[in-house]
């Protein structure tokens, strides 16, 4: 693959899209990525600059006069815990821009065409599995869902594709790994992966009964079609030069951008809630309960915030409130529940029924699975 094939695949990212999209779908794009003017110039990020000039700003206050904070609790305790995120997030941040760069020369279609027949369980399966690997924020992964739908993939597939998708980016799972330990975040992805392939399963057993619509768009994969041997051919015609690895790093730091401004962003949100609340309050609050699993998941419907800006908040629920049940629940309810994935999910499939029952099959499984992590 030359470079400029490479940066016409990245030109295709959810932050570059190259086609008209239904309005929802455009609402999904602004949410994780920077507006657009009239006259077609970016405007500025002032999610992404605002966030990093705050957490830069405390991180220095607590790095260069922690003792003169004293006499302001609340700021004190802003700056140092954005000092001890931050600490513990860097080589998570850099090793997500370096994967980023390197899956910027994959192309979309090829993990679309990776998802085999979409008939039996191993098409749910490699749906699954492309969900996890595609390194995209949660609302680009919502457009290439709604994309598979339309070149044929089942509902079955495009539901595990979309519930996998959400936070278990390469990236972000570096991130989660610098904060809650790698166990906690293969234990995680583990877990999201079944819940992704029970439902796509489930999902594809309420088509066959007749109880949801099938997709009216599905075709069958080609019988030669040989994902390996595909990948080897992509990989023979490969050009690897200076000017490719230029390429990657540039890719690398600008696509993730995306990543970047929902962590600093996360980051801010979860000192603001160390600010706000005492570790005991907050340990009463979303503790290992029924009640704090509760509150967790109504925290996650209402707090708007795109995958990447989850983890610092997740993080907390495991090691302040020492509940790993409601972290993997505050995770997971983002895409059961947001309204943008519900409302495109409805659009896209012209089916009321087909987006409801996205809430309806998977928020069942991801509380069973919270409430036994609670009790490990």
């Amino acid at each position: 693959m030359s470079s400029n094939d490479c940066h016409d695949t990245a030109k295709k990212s959810c932050c570059h899209a190259d086609k008209p999209q239904p309005e929802l779908q455009k609402k999904a794009r602004s949410s994780c990525c920077p507006d657009e003017n009239k006259t077609g110039k970016r405007r500025i990020d002032w999610l992404l600059w605002g966030s990093l000039t705050i957490v830069s700003l405390f991180y220095v206050l607590h790095w260069a006069i922690p003792d003169n904070l004293d006499k302001s609790p609340a700021i004190a305790t802003f700056s140092a815990s954005t000092f001890e995120l931050m600490n513990k997030m860097w080589w998570g941040i850099a090793l997500g821009i370096v994967t980023v760069g390197l899956l910027s020369v994959v192309p979309r279609e090829f993990v679309m065409s990776a998802l085999g027949k979409n008939n039996n369980t191993r098409g749910i399966a490699r749906a699954t599995a492309a969900g996890v690997m595609l390194d995209l924020c949660s609302h680009g992964i919502l457009m290439v869902a709604m994309k598979l739908y339309e070149r044929g993939a089942s509902l079955g597939q495009v539901m595990a594709f979309l519930i996998a998708s959400p936070w278990n980016s390469f990236s972000l799972t570096f991130i989660l790994i610098s904060l809650i330990g790698w166990q906690w975040t293969l234990s995680f992805v583990a877990l999201s992966m079944v819940i992704a392939f029970v439902s796509g399963m489930l999902f594809e057993r309420l088509v066959a009964r007749g109880t949801l619509p099938s997709n009216p768009n599905r075709i069958d994969m080609p019988d030669d079609f040989h994902f390996f041997a595909q990948a080897k051919t992509q990989i023979k015609s490969s050009h690897f030069s200076s000017t490719l690895l230029l390429t990657l790093i540039t890719n690398g730091i600008r696509d993730s951008r995306m990543v970047l401004r929902w962590t600093l962003f996360g980051v801010v949100l979860a000192s603001l809630i160390r600010m706000g609340t005492s570790p005991d309050m907050f340990h009463d609050l979303f503790g290992p309960t029924l009640a704090g699993l509760a509150l967790t998941l109504v925290a996650a419907t209402i707090i708007e915030v795109c995958s990447e800006g989850s983890a610092p908040i997740a993080s907390d629920l495991l090691t302040r409130a020492s509940a790993p049940g409601n972290s993997f629940a505050f995770l997971m309810t983002g895409v059961s529940t947001d309204y943008t994935e519900i409302m495109s999910l409805k659009d896209t499939t012209r089916s009321w029924k087909v987006a409801l029952f996205l809430p309806l099959i998977t928020l069942p499984q991801v509380i069973i699975l919270s409430l036994i992590m609670n009790m490990i």
